[in-house]
C-alpha cells in the first residue's frame, strides 16, 4: 500500500461512526423510543460536524490551502467527499424516520398529526394556542432584494414566506421560530398526539400577513461555521476574549442550508444567494427539519415499554456508604466504572474535603460541568471555609465556553483561585488533588478520571475513576498543578506522563517494547480502549508491531484512521466499535510488557490534538486488584458480539455473525457489565448479612 492509502481519512471515518449510530436507530432489536433517541443523536452529531469540521475545511479551501491530510486528500477533495457521504447519510436518516419510526410510533400510540388529521375540537384548540401563545411572540421580517438580509441564528427553525407582489415580482419574508415550542401537544383519547409548529403555522400563515396573498411557506434552517479560535497571544484578557469569540460565532459563515423539499426554486435560489451557502451543502429534506429536536419526543412519559429497562447506577462495594471517603482511600486504591457504578464517590470526595477541618487544599481541573454542579458548589464552600482552593477551568472547551465563564466568575467571588488553563493549549486532564493534615503528616488524596467532573453525563458516559493515595502519584500531581498554574517548568514525573511534552513518545515507547519482545520470540500483546485513533505516528508504530506478530486488539468508539486486517501490514490488528445505550468514553490501555502487565487510564485519545495541543495525563494503575478490574473491562468490550462492529480494511464496519452462524453465545458488553455490578452489590450485601447474622438472633446480654 502507498503511505497515504495506509490511512483512512479522518472526516469520512467520523461519518461512518455517525452511520453506526444511525444503524441503532434502524435496528428492530432496540426499543422504539430508544431508536428515536439514536436518530436524534445522529442529527445533533451532524450539526456539530458541520459547525466545526466542515466549517474549518471551508476556511482552508477559501484561503487557497492545498496541503494534503495524512490520507492524501486536499481540503477541496475532502469537502467533495463529505458532500457526497452526508447527502447519502441524510437520505438514510429520513428513510429511517419516515418509513420506519413514525409508522411504528403511530401504531404504539405516539402520533404526529397533519392539519388534515385534526378533529374539529383539536383544530379550534390549536387555533387558540397559535393566536394567544405563538403569534404574539413571532415577528415576520421582510427580506426582499432591496432589504438588508437579517442575521439569522444558526440551528434554529425559520419559515421562508413568499408573498404575491406587483408586476409578478414576489416578495419574501422570514419568520424566526425561536422560543416557541416545536412540538404542540394535542388532546387525544389515548396515547400522545402532536403537530409540528411549522405544520400548524403553514396552515395559519395568513394571520401574519393580513390582506396579503401568501404563495408559499416553507421551513428552513442554517448551520454556521463555529471553527473559530481566540488568538491568545493577542488577548490581554482571556475571559473577555472568549466572550467576544462567542459573539463572533453567531456571525459565522453559513456552511449548510436545510430546507423542505417542497420549496420552490424561487425561495431556494433567493436563500442561496442571500446566505452565500455552497450548493454542495444544500439539503432538500423530505421530512421535518432538525432531527436533534426529536429527543423531546423520545423522552415522552407514559411509554416505558418502548424504552430500555432501567439500569440505575449502583453503589460500589468498594466505597462503604457510612465510612469517610478518606478512610476508605487510606486503606486501598480502588477503581470505579461509571455509569454502572455511581459517580457519587467522586462528588463525595470533594464535598467531604470542603467540610473536613483537616483538609488544607483542593486542586482540580474542570473541563465540562453540569448546570447545577454540586462539585462547583463544594469548591466554593471549601474556599469560604478557609481552604486553599485552585480550579483550572478550561474556557476553550468547545460549546461549553459560556457555562465555564459563568462558573469561573462564581468561583472567583467565593475566593477560589481560578486558572484559565495553559496559554495555547486546552487543559483536558481529569485530576483532583486533596491535601489533608493527618497525625503522621500531610497526605495527598487523588482522583484521576477518563471523563469530566459532570455528575449528569456520568449517568450516560462510560468512564473509569481511579482513587489512590500513592505517594509518588501525589508528588507528580503537585508538580502537574505547579506546571499548569504557574511558570515553573514541568518536572520529571515519577509515574505520570503528560501531553504535550512526552505522552506520544511514551506511548510509542510502550508499543515498540512489545514489538521488540515479539521479534525476540517472547509473548507480547497490546489492548486499548479509546474514543479515537488518528495520530499517524502511533498508527505506524502499531503497523510495525503487527508486522512483528504482536496481537493488537483495539476498542475504538469513533474515528479510526488505521486500516486493520491488511495482509503484510496489519493482519494482527482487530478494531471493534461499540454503539449502545451508554456512550463509550473511557480510555484504558494494556501492554503485556513481558508479563508485567502495564495498565493505564488516560484523558487522552490517540489524536494529534490530544498529544500536541492539549494538557493530558497518562496514569499508571499498579495495584493488582485495580489492574485486573480494568483488564476485565477492556476484554469484555473487545469480545462484544451483539453491539460490537468490526472495522474492515476498506473503512467499512461489519456486524458480528449471529449466534446461529457461529454457535457462540451472544455477548453484549454493557449488559454484562451492568449484571456484574448488580451481582457485586448482592455479594456484598450477602457478606454483610453473614457477618452479622449470629448477632441478629441473640437476646440482649447474650454472647452469640
Amino acid at each position: 500500500m502507498t503511505d497515504r492509502s495506509r490511512i483512512i481519512n479522518r472526516e469520512l471515518s467520523w461519518l461512518e461512526f455517525n452511520q453506526r449510530v444511525l444503524d441503532e436507530a434502524k435496528s428492530g432489536s432496540v426499543p422504539l423510543l430508544e431508536r428515536l433517541k439514536f436518530l436524534a443523536i445522529t442529527g445533533s452529531n451532524l450539526d456539530e460536524f458541520f459547525m466545526v469540521r466542515v466549517g474549518g475545511l471551508m476556511m482552508l479551501r477559501d484561503e487557497g490551502r492545498t496541503k494534503r491530510d495524512p490520507a492524501g486528500m486536499t481540503p477541496e477533495q475532502q469537502l467533495a467527499a463529505i458532500s457526497q457521504r452526508t447527502h447519502q447519510l441524510v437520505a438514510d436518516q429520513y428513510a429511517c424516520l419516515l418509513e420506519q419510526l413514525l409508522p411504528a410510533l403511530s401504531e404504539a400510540g405516539i402520533r404526529r398529526l397533519q392539519w388534515s388529521d385534526l378533529t374539529e375540537r383539536q383544530t379550534r384548540m390549536l387555533e387558540e394556542v397559535i393566536a394567544t401563545e405563538v403569534a404574539p411572540i413571532l415577528s415576520p421580517q421582510a427580506v426582499g432584494d432591496d432589504e438588508l438580509f437579517p442575521l439569522l441564528a444558526g440551528r434554529q427553525l425559520h419559515l421562508a414566506v413568499r408573498l404575491a407582489g406587483e408586476d409578478d415580482q414576489p416578495r419574501m419574508a422570514v419568520i424566526p421560530c425561536r422560543v416557541v415550542p416545536r412540538f404542540l401537544t394535542l388532546q387525544a383519547e389515548r396515547g400522545y398526539s402532536f403537530i409540528l409548529l411549522e405544520d400548524a403555522l403553514s396552515e395559519l400563515i395568513d394571520r401574519f400577513f393580513i390582506g396579503e396573498e401568501v404563495l408559499e411557506c416553507v421551513p428552513f434552517r442554517i448551520t454556521r461555521n463555529a471553527d473559530m479560535a481566540i488568538r491568545e497571544d493577542q488577548a490581554a484578557d482571556l475571559l473577555a476574549g472568549m466572550e467576544q469569540l462567542l459573539a463572533k460565532r453567531k456571525e459565522g459563515d453559513c456552511v449548510r442550508l436545510e430546507i423542505d423539499e417542497r420549496a420552490s426554486d424561487n425561495i431556494l435560489e433567493f436563500l442561496i444567494s442571500k446566505l452565500g451557502v455552497d450548493r454542495a451543502f444544500v439539503f432538500r429534506l423530505p421530512g421535518p427539519i432538525d432531527l436533534a429536536r426529536w429527543m423531546q419526543v423520545a423522552g415522552v412519559s407514559g411509554f416505558e415499554s418502548l424504552k430500555y429497562e432501567d439500569w440505575p447506577p449502583l453503589p460500589s462495594p468498594e466505597v462503604p456508604p457510612n465510612v469517610s471517603i478518606f478512610e476508605t482511600m487510606s486503606q486501598r486504591d480502588f477503581v470505579l466504572y461509571h455509569p454502572y457504578e455511581q459517580f457519587e464517590p467522586v462528588v463525595r470526595l470533594i464535598e467531604e474535603a470542603a467540610d473536613d477541618p483537616d483538609v488544607l487544599a483542593i486542586k482540580q481541573t474542570l473541563y465540562r460541568t453540569s448546570r447545577n454542579s454540586p462539585i462547583i458548589a463544594a469548591l466554593a464552600r471549601a474556599a469560604e471555609n478557609g481552604k486553599y482552593v485552585t480550579a483550572v477551568i478550561e474556557l476553550k472547551a468547545r460549546f461549553d465556553e459560556a457555562r465555564n465563564i459563568e462558573w469561573a466568575r462564581e468561583l472567583e467571588k467565593s475566593n477560589v483561585q481560578v486558572i484559565y488553563g495553559v496559554k495555547g493549549l486546552k487543559t483536558h486532564a481529569k485530576i483532583c488533588l486533596v491535601i489533608r493534615r493527618e497525625a503522621d503528616g500531610i497526605r495527598r488524596y487523588l482522583h484521576f478520571g477518563t471523563g469530566n467532573y459532570n455528575e449528569a453525563t456520568a449517568r450516560l458516559y462510560s468512564d473509569a475513576s481511579f482513587f489512590t493515595t500513592h505517594e509518588l502519584l501525589g508528588a507528580d500531581a503537585t508538580n502537574f498543578f505547579n506546571a499548569v498554574t504557574g511558570y515553573s517548568e514541568p518536572q520529571v514525573f515519577h509515574k505520570l506522563d503528560m501531553a504535550p511534552l512526552a505522552l506520544r513518545d511514551r506511548l510509542i515507547e510502550l508499543i515498540e517494547f512489545e514489538t521488540a519482545r515479539k521479534r525476540q520470540g517472547q509473548q507480547a500483546a497490546i489492548n486499548a480502549k479509546l474514543n479515537s485513533l488518528v495520530d499517524p505516528q502511533i498508527i505506524e508504530a502499531l503497523y510495525e508491531a503487527s508486522q512483528a506478530g504482536v496481537p493488537i486488539r483495539l476498542n475504538i468508539r469513533g474515528i479510526c484512521c488505521l486500516r486493520p486486517g491488511v495482509p503484510g501490514l496489519s493482519e494482527n490488528i482487530e478494531v471493534v466499535s461499540i454503539i449502545d445505550r451508554y456512550l463509550e468514553h473511557a480510555r484504558i490501555l494494556h501492554f503485556h510488557h513481558g508479563g508485567a502487565d502495564r495498565v493505564y487510564i488516560s484523558s487522552a485519545d490517540w489524536m494529534p490534538r490530544n498529544l500536541d495541543r492539549r494538557v493530558e495525563l497518562l496514569v499508571p494503575v499498579e495495584e493488582e486488584r485495580c489492574k485486573r478490574r480494568l483488564l476485565e473491562i477492556v476484554d469484555v468490550h473487545l469480545r462484544d458480539t451483539v453491539k460490537g462492529r468490526r472495522l474492515q480494511a476498506d473503512g467499512s464496519y461489519a456486524r458480528p455473525p449471529v449466534e446461529t452462524e457461529t454457535g457462540v453465545t451472544p455477548l453484549r458488553s454493557q449488559e454484562w457489565l451492568y449484571r456484574q455490578a448488580v451481582e457485586a452489590v448482592r455479594e456484598a450485601e450477602h457478606s454483610r448479612r453473614s457477618l452479622f447474622e449470629p448477632y441478629l438472633g441473640a437476646k440482649a446480654g447474650e454472647t452469640p
